[in-house]
C-alpha cells in the first residue's frame, strides 16, 4: 500500500487520486495512519462482500429459529403488559 502524508495528499491531489485508482493508499497525518483512499470500484467490492457476509448472517439467523421483528415486538409488549 503507498503512503502519503496529508500534506503530499493536499498538494498532490491528483496523483493521489491516480495512485488510488491502483491500489489503496493510506494517507498519515505527523506521521500517523488516520485515513485509506480507495478506488469507488475496491469501495464497491468491499461492501457487496460484507452484504453477502449480512445476508448469510441472517439467513442463519432465520434457520436458527429467529422470529422476526413482528413478532420479537409482539412477544415484548407481551411481557411489557404482563401482570404479576
Amino acid at each position: 500500500m503507498k503512503k502519503f502524508s496529508a500534506k503530499e495528499a493536499k498538494d498532490e491531489f491528483g496523483r493521489l487520486i491516480d495512485t488510488a485508482l491502483q491500489e489503496p493508499v493510506e494517507i498519515q497525518k505527523k506521521g500517523r495512519p488516520v485515513a485509506v483512499l480507495l478506488s469507488l470500484d475496491e469501495y464497491k467490492r468491499l461492501q457487496a462482500h460484507e452484504d453477502a457476509w449480512w445476508a448469510s448472517e441472517a439467513d442463519k439467523a432465520s434457520k436458527e429459529g429467529f422470529i422476526g421483528v413482528e413478532a420479537t415486538e409482539k412477544f415484548l409488549a407481551g411481557l411489557l403488559n404482563a401482570k404479576d
